[in-house]
């Protein structure tokens, strides 16, 4: 079953860590197997809200009043940014009720139209986890778990002319861009080596063939000889802040 743990409007995703209860960090909590989205990098666009998986064990004795949670901060443990506007948490899976150890499963909703969201929020975060005890206490916890929050990409290609003549040159062009958080458009990202691969007709795989530096607008263009009928592609491998991103093929027969 899953239950509403925190929960937050469109407009609010990076806000400052909520006020903790008055009373004092408890020990008694451990929190272990933890991971945000099967420790990929959370990649995100300029418009959908993306969901993202965790799964933690929790392991007390002690009375806790609201579900515990694991997300993504920065700054102080206590008092820094987190990053969702949603989180919903599944019921405990006992797996040892003596011991007073669950398992959990969450999802965490971030929406990029938010007003505090921007490009300067792409990179590595950490992860906390935290419960609310009865009483007044809580323990929270920093798990030494980064996260790392990329910009989304895009990447276009088009391969001419199509059917070519074998020996003849096939141009291939493209284009490269990213999400920019500020804006909530796509633009063409600058100075990015990507590379042209080709996937011979009947083959499983693609092979780079060469790479190409997109220019100031995005734009990216090659030349290649034609040899045999198979698909082209151009693929981005990303970097600390931007999504790694391949476009579809586009075929080309040669006769």
């Amino acid at each position: 079953m899953r239950s509403v743990l925190v929960a937050g409007g469109a407009a609010v995703v990076l806000t400052t860590m909520a006020t903790v209860p008055a009373g004092a960090a408890e020990g008694g909590v451990s929190f272990t197997r933890v991971a945000v989205n099967a420790g990929k990098p959370i990649v995100i666009g300029v418009e959908d809200e993306v969901e993202v998986p965790a799964t933690f064990r929790m392991t007390t004795k002690l009375t806790y009043d609201a579900g515990p949670t694991v997300f993504p901060y920065r700054g102080r443990l206590l008092t820094g940014e987190t990053l969702h506007s949603a989180v919903i948490g599944s019921d405990c899976k006992v797996v040892d009720r003596a011991k007073g150890i669950c398992d959990f499963k969450e999802w965490l909703y971030i929406d990029p139209r938010s007003l505090d969201f921007g490009n300067e929020d792409a990179g590595t975060w950490k992860t906390a986890a935290r419960v609310f005890l009865a009483g007044d206490a809580y323990d929270i916890d920093d798990e030494d778990l980064p996260v790392q929050v990329k910009r989304a990409t895009r990447v276009t290609v088009d391969a001419s002319p199509e059917p070519a003549a074998a020996g003849r040159t096939i141009t291939v062009t493209g284009r490269v861009t990213r999400a920019n958080w500020d804006t909530h458009t796509y633009q063409g990202y600058a100075g990015r080596t990507v590379s042209l691969q080709f996937k011979a007709a009947g083959a499983s795989s693609y092979t780079t063939v060469k790479k190409a530096t997109s220019n100031s607008t995005g734009a990216l263009k090659t030349t290649v000889k034609a040899t045999r009928p198979g698909t082209w592609r151009w693929t981005y491998y990303g970097n600390s802040v931007s999504a790694g991103k391949s476009s579809n093929g586009d075929y080309v027969a040669v006769r």
